[in-house]
């Protein structure tokens, strides 16, 4: 049976963006991490559950400001 190997490049997580405007945060995650795509998400908002080493979802709450850290996946 094939081991699955998952590697990350790069930054993988920014806690430091609870509390920061949406679009500032994924301008920043972009910036910090070329190799991802920020998404912002609106609270309350279902996503695809599978995980993706170039996808980083921005939850954000109903004023678009940061609630949850953003993170790879």
């Amino acid at each position: 049976m094939p081991l699955l190997v998952s590697t990350t490049l790069g930054k993988s997580s920014w806690p430091e963006l609870v509390g920061v405007q949406g679009e500032t945060a994924v301008a920043i995650i972009e910036r910090e991490n070329p190799l991802v795509n920020a998404i912002i998400v609106p609270e309350g908002s279902f996503v695809i559950q599978d995980f993706r080493c170039s996808r980083v979802w921005v939850w954000v709450d109903k004023n678009g400001t940061v609630y949850r850290v953003p993170r790879i996946g």
